[in-house]
């Protein structure tokens, strides 16, 4: 095995890390995983750090988990890839037949891709063919919230409001447009969230008004938009939204990529906009994108679960009016299986209940650590997701912050001045208190 200095030094040469300007490692060192075990991340320098962020949002019960591990040991010794074109396998039938009927049947058509940003080109070019199958080929922008995130491809980018992201490449994008957020932060004296909620709905139907007859979509992170700062909102905006979309007939896309499988307080955020998929009645949207969490965090795996109407409006003899858009891994049965077996876990220990109690603890020891501090503001959280902002932050304390945090045994990444917990869903009060402790002698040493 290679020596520590050895490996860093042979990643810098050879591998080409993601949103990372190179140069800075140069004072920043990688951090060497040699393994992982439950909320774990274990380095090659021997320490043992608690993942506070998932891995990127991916890991919901830990790393190296018992029973994934084993339905993918089984998987390998049956079926490891087939392509989806003109075939088929219990993995992948299994898991789409699962998912729809989590939807209470309302999104019962799922189409798969290997990562989120895939996941949102699907959805838009689902949207927009739709509408020119139906004889509505000028239905083809798109609306989506300042602030933000959609991925990094092109056409995710058109729908991404992050100018880190989206400024380099913009000869190269066909921009959509952006809307007023309902950031709860936003809200003025005398105002609740719901308030907030309502007032950028006003200004999506302004929009929509004007230009409905050439809008496709509307695109949301529901609840909660990460990159943007982990921004929190109330659900009367995605009610008031899915109803002035039905009024204009413009299409709805939750992109549930980072919200979705359990994060904000229920499998799909958008059960808290239209209630639980066994209720009765309409109100959700016509596509649903899924990623990072949907496999347990093991391997790349993206969808879009999409509705009756949609999928009619392909259904046609003519090959033109089928969705033309593939992956060589779509579906891929290993990834299905891990997939499967992550509803299993959610299903077998009732883990939106358990949440409930764990999310609520994380609050309680945020707010012991954080709540009374001078320089935090807007602590703030939905389910599983945690998040506060810092006053008068210098430019650099996203890298200070996530340095001093890895000295005291945690792993934690803030988006510029916002620091956030997405831990996974297995950790315990020791572990929570651990990651508090952790953070907030990371706070102090990137103040000083």
């Amino acid at each position: 095995m290679s020596s520590v200095p050895s490996l860093l030094a042979r990643s810098l040469a050879a591998v080409w890390h993601p949103c990372t300007q190179m140069k800075q490692h140069e004072s920043l060192p990688l951090v060497a995983v040699v393994r992982g075990e439950g909320p774990w991340l274990f380095d090659a320098d021997g320490r043992k750090l608690l993942d506070g962020i998932s891995s990127w949002w991916v890991n919901l019960f830990g790393h190296c988990n018992p029973r994934i591990n084993a339905a993918l040991r089984e998987q390998l010794e049956q079926l490891e890839h087939v392509m989806l074109a003109g075939f088929t396998h219990q993995p992948v039938v299994e898991l789409s037949e699962r998912l729809a009927a989590l939807t209470g049947h309302r999104l019962g058509h799922a189409f798969y891709a290997s990562d989120g940003a895939s996941a949102t080109e699907i959805a838009l070019k689902m949207s927009a063919h739709s509408w020119r199958n139906r004889g509505r080929p000028e239905k083809n922008r798109f609306i989506s919230l300042t602030g933000s995130y959609h991925g990094e491809t092109v056409g995710a980018l058109a729908v991404t409001d992050v100018a880190l992201f989206r400024d380099a490449y913009a000869p190269l994008v066909r921009m959509g447009t952006t809307v007023p957020t309902p950031d709860a932060r936003l809200a003025q004296p005398g105002e609740s969230a719901a308030d907030v909620a309502r007032r950028a709905a006003t200004a999506l139907e302004t929009h929509l008004a004007a230009h409905h007859a050439e809008t496709a979509a509307l695109i949301v992170e529901p609840l909660v938009q990460g990159a943007a700062g982990m921004v929190m909102y109330d659900p009367e905006y995605l009610r008031l939204a899915r109803a002035l979309c039905d009024r204009y007939e413009v299409h709805l896309i939750a992109d549930e990529i980072a919200v979705g499988c359990g994060r904000t307080g229920s499998f799909f955020a958008w059960e808290q906009v239209a209630g639980p998929a066994a209720e009765p009645g309409g109100g959700w949207p016509d596509f649903i994108c899924l990623s990072k969490g949907i496999s347990g965090g093991y391997l790349p795996l993206s969808l879009v679960l999409s509705s009756d109407a949609v999928y009619a409006s392909f259904y046609d003899d003519a090959t033109a009016r089928a969705f033309l858009h593939s992956h060589s891994y779509t579906g891929n049965p290993l990834a299905c299986r891990a997939a499967l077996a992550t509803l299993d876990i959610f299903a077998e220990d009732d883990v939106i209940t358990a949440n409930r109690a764990r999310a609520a603890l994380l609050g309680r020891l945020a707010d012991e650590r954080f709540g009374a501090r001078a320089e935090v503001e807007h602590l703030r959280q939905r389910g599983m997701i945690l998040a506060f902002d810092v006053r008068h932050a210098r430019p650099d304390f996203a890298r200070r912050f996530f340095a001093a945090g890895l000295e005291h045994g945690v792993l934690l990444r803030p988006i510029g001045n916002t620091v956030y917990f997405m831990p996974p869903y297995i950790v315990d009060e020791a572990q929570m208190r651990h990651l508090m402790d952790g953070a907030a002698a990371a706070l102090d040493t990137a103040l000083a």
